[in-house]
């Protein structure tokens, strides 16, 4: 019971050492990522709960044959123009003619307490226009003629 059983017995402790580091490395690695994850969880919770909008009005002009929907930002959260998103009669629109933040076309931040309008153009008078939000609050308006 010499030098064999001391290196094997050293061997042994090392090995464990080695597979303790691995295990080690890999569960903090996994706890972070897990953790990062539930913080933006978290995060996208909160900007939905404090997102809010109001369909002010959704005009139909046939004379122009044009569709003009007004969404108050009434939330606390300020939103992207660009990640707003507008259907109608359950058809998503992506030839928007103008969209502006009171009148200001060039910008992508709509704040709280803004008004955004679309400008769409529309052949036919459509029942109702749906906004939704990047953080997927929406609101709902019946269309008027005007």
């Amino acid at each position: 019971m010499g030098f064999s059983v001391s290196g094997s017995a050293a061997i042994v402790f090392v090995g464990l050492f080695i597979a303790f580091g691995t295990f080690y490395s890999a569960s903090t690695n996994s706890m972070e990522q897990v953790t990062d994850a539930n913080t933006d969880w978290q995060d996208r919770q909160l900007a939905q709960h404090n997102t809010q909008i109001d369909v002010a009005s959704a005009v139909y002009d046939n004379e122009t044959d044009s569709l003009v929907v007004e969404v108050d930002n009434t939330g606390a959260t300020s939103l992207s123009v660009e990640a707003t998103d507008l259907l109608v009669d359950n058809e998503y629109r992506t030839a928007i003619q103008s969209r502006d933040v009171g009148g200001d076309s060039a910008t992508d931040v709509w704040a709280s307490g803004q008004r955004l309008t679309f400008n769409v153009s529309a052949t036919s008078l459509p029942d109702r226009v749906k906004v939704v939000t990047e953080s997927g609050v929406a609101a709902t308006e019946v269309v008027t003629r005007g």
